[in-house]
């Protein structure tokens, strides 16, 4: 891969690799999310979790579905799903074409309350994106943003990690699986009190 590292947006072909090699290299990445109104938020990505090909834990483990169809498209688009009906959980997919890959986002540390944040939950402002669920809410990203290219221009991309950032990185098992239980394929910001409560 030939992947000139030239500027602060995380250039698509970066992430053409498994995920469970981009997951921990997004441990300080920042997460920028553009609203319609041209409102930019942005957070310090401080937990991934990485799902790949003949993963059992992988929505893309059986066969590919409507569903999960973008997992095997190009890297650098979103892949946006509902759990339990009511949370949404933005991947990034990652790898080949073909290949199923994607590495869930599961905490961002964020620079700024977003507005629309209610006054009991600012109370604790690093708890606010301290999980899938809650930094989907935070951020407005449900369905309506599953496929999307993560470039500048779109309402999310990323960008890369300062030269300063020397980051602490924990590794892992998931959380909450029933399967692939024994893969250490989860990463956090090691002392960071955004990451997620087990």
């Amino acid at each position: 891969m030939n992947c000139i590292k030239n500027n602060q947006i995380v250039e698509l072909c970066w992430l053409e690799r498994p995920s469970a090699e981009v997951a921990p290299d997004l441990i300080g990445c920042s997460l920028v999310r553009q609203m319609a109104d041209g409102e930019i938020i942005r957070g310090l990505i401080v937990e991934t979790e990485a799902y790949g090909e003949n993963d059992p834990a992988c929505h893309a483990y059986r066969r590919r579905t409507g569903r999960n169809s973008v997992m095997f498209g190009e890297a650098g688009r979103t892949y946006v799903y509902l759990i339990y009906g009511i949370y949404h959980c933005l991947n990034v997919v990652t790898d080949r074409d073909g290949v199923p890959s994607a590495v869930l986002i599961r905490a961002l540390q964020l620079e700024s309350v977003p507005r629309w944040i209610n006054e009991r939950d600012r109370v604790k402002p690093s708890r606010i994106a301290a999980g899938p669920g809650k930094l989907c809410r935070a951020l407005q990203i449900d369905s309506t943003l599953n496929a999307q290219v993560l470039q500048p221009g779109q309402p999310l991309w990323l960008e890369h990690r300062s030269s300063e950032f020397t980051p602490e990185i924990v590794q892992t098992t998931r959380i909450g699986l029933t399967q692939g239980i024994d893969l250490p394929w989860r990463w956090y910001l090691g002392n960071c009190s955004a990451v997620s409560k087990l």
